[in-house]
């Protein structure tokens, strides 16, 4: 089962390494992982999804929090809280398919960001279902390249989360 983990941490070099090396020891694969500052800049969020079962969860839990630079945990309950991702396509767009690749970035509110002779650069941003649509949509053109930044998520409304 994937879980969304979001990690307040002291904003300091070798944090993420330390973090990364405790879900590498207990065998978890991390599905994806995005930090950034905060409105605080001393402190980061990191947001990480990781497929564990409900027990180990609670376990990692205990051990992220006896890092010295963690400030606050939360497991994401996808209902209650906002999630996106953003994604760059870099799709083949000859002249005489190009109106159909601008229809589709048109029907997603995707944003064509830099244009060749040859290729157009989408940006997306969205749910991962969006994301994942999307690239379903565009990958019968050529996708030449492609960059995702990982989920990154807030608690919904006044609520505070890690």
């Amino acid at each position: 089962m994937k879980h969304t983990i979001s990690a307040l941490v002291e904003n300091k070099p070798g944090v993420l390494a330390r973090i990364s090396g405790l879900f590498r020891r207990r065998g978890f694969n991390i599905h994806s992982l995005a930090v950034g500052p905060t409105e605080n800049p001393e402190i980061s969020r990191m947001t990480i999804v990781v497929d564990l079962e409900e027990r180990p969860l609670e376990q990692v839990t205990k051990q992220l929090y006896k890092l010295i630079n963690v400030i606050k945990i939360s497991d994401l309950d996808p209902r209650e809280s906002v999630e996106r991702e953003l994604v760059l396509i870099k799709v083949n767009a000859p002249a005489q398919v190009r109106p159909e690749i601008i229809e589709i970035v048109d029907i997603f509110r995707a944003k064509i960001i830099d244009v060749s002779r040859t290729t157009l650069t989408v940006e997306v941003t969205g749910t991962e279902d969006k994301v994942r649509a999307m690239e379903d949509l565009l990958r019968p053109y050529g996708i030449r390249e492609l960059a995702r930044t990982g989920k990154v998520a807030l608690l919904r409304g006044g609520k505070a989360g890690g």
